[in-house]
């Protein structure tokens, strides 16, 4: 069946829908296809739904548009929040964009998330996971022996968080090695691991008292709190 409309004609499939340029095929009448969506409000769809961060490149395959354009939305999207003082906004975090809440507002977020609940990690496992960020690729022995004590317990609440992961075994011993994730650079707002403040020379270094901590040494079970029974 054909008809005219706006002086030229059209065709009519047998359910009666039209075929409109830039509506999905099948999809219900006025819907656009995601190219013909505008940018910024698709950008902001999708980026809520995310689980960690987008990388351009994933945004703009799937929004199908140019990596280029993506980009520069994003940015202006950035920019805006900021000159607006909103309490989220949009940052490149771990090669990728998600929103985060405004760090002057912090204190609220932490109220409502962990409503007296504990959820920070403890003294013990900061200082493990700092030595590990500063010191990767390392040896549990090796943390140990940076911290003066057995880490064992410790390093397994930081891999069940997702924060380390294992990278690997040192050819010499045979040690497994561990190394931080890109939820580690996500947690702590970090585009990359050159970004971290500048405290790897206070730290000691691990060859010096790795002879005191030698690999094999025996593990203790421990809860999330802290460390082993050796840790004081």
């Amino acid at each position: 069946m054909s008809g005219v409309a706006d002086g030229g004609a059209y065709d009519v499939t047998e359910t009666g829908t039209e075929d409109v340029p830039g509506e999905r095929p099948g999809a219900p009448a006025g819907t656009l296809g995601v190219a013909e969506l505008e940018l910024k409000p698709a950008l902001e769809a999708v980026l809520m739904v995310v689980d960690e961060p987008a990388t351009e490149e994933h945004l703009a395959r799937v929004l199908e548009r140019p990596r280029r354009a993506v980009a520069l939305a994003l940015r202006e999207l950035s920019d805006g929040y900021a000159r607006q003082g909103r309490g989220f906004d949009l940052r490149l975090v771990a090669g990728g964009w998600r929103f985060y809440s405004r760090a002057e507002y912090a204190d609220a977020v932490e109220s409502f998330v962990l409503d007296g609940q504990q959820a920070r990690l403890t003294q013990a496992a900061l200082e493990t996971l700092a030595v590990v960020a500063y010191r990767q690729p390392v040896s549990r022995s090796r943390v140990s022996a940076v911290r003066g004590v057995n880490c064992d317990g410790v390093m397994r609440t930081l891999l069940q968080r997702g924060l380390v992961e294992e990278a690997g075994m040192e050819p010499e011993t045979g040690a497994i090695l561990y190394r931080t994730t890109n939820y580690f650079l996500e947690r702590m707002g970090l585009r990359g691991l050159d970004e971290l403040p500048e405290l790897a020379p206070f730290l000691p270094e691990a060859d010096a008292v790795e002879g005191d901590s030698p690999e094999g040494i025996p593990s203790f079970d421990v809860d999330d709190s802290g460390d082993s029974q050796t840790d004081h």
